[in-house]
């Protein structure tokens, strides 16, 4: 039996864990979830789009993603329409409210990243080890 110390997955679970802890303080003062959060990087990113679109840069699936957007629309951050050309596809745009709230969030990343203390030589090594990890599960799919 291998020792939990030496198990991948529960080093990445922990670190993912203590990560999203560190973004708890900032995103309840723009009351935002983590995950609503990190749908709203995506969409401030790269502009409206498809649902599906969004599970494919945030690896969740539809399922997971549609409650998630519903309470977004319901704050106001988000609008979902569906689709003139496919009735089957959900778009989803910022509101209003939604674009205003990326200039209070937009010092986030730089202050989590400061309360982890990582010089910039193990960041880029972790960012390219976790890319290798995610292009591999990408491929598999």
């Amino acid at each position: 039996m291998i020792p939990l110390s030496e198990h991948l997955c529960f080093k990445t679970y922990a670190v993912s864990r203590y990560i999203t802890g560190l973004y708890k303080p900032y995103l309840d003062k723009i009351s935002l979830t983590y995950p609503q959060y990190l749908v709203m990087t995506v969409l401030w990113e790269h502009g409206g789009m498809n649902i599906g679109k969004i599970g494919e840069y945030l690896h969740l699936d539809n399922g997971t993603l549609t409650p998630l957007l519903k309470r977004m629309e319901k704050n106001g951050l988000i609008i979902r329409t569906r689709s003139s050309e496919d009735e089957r596809v959900v778009l989803i745009n910022l509101t209003e409210q939604g674009v205003k709230l990326k200039e209070k969030a937009k010092d986030i990343p730089k202050a989590v990243q400061s309360c982890m203390h990582l010089s910039d030589e193990v960041k880029t090594q972790l960012m390219a080890s976790l890319d290798e990890i995610l292009s591999i599960q990408t491929v598999s799919k």
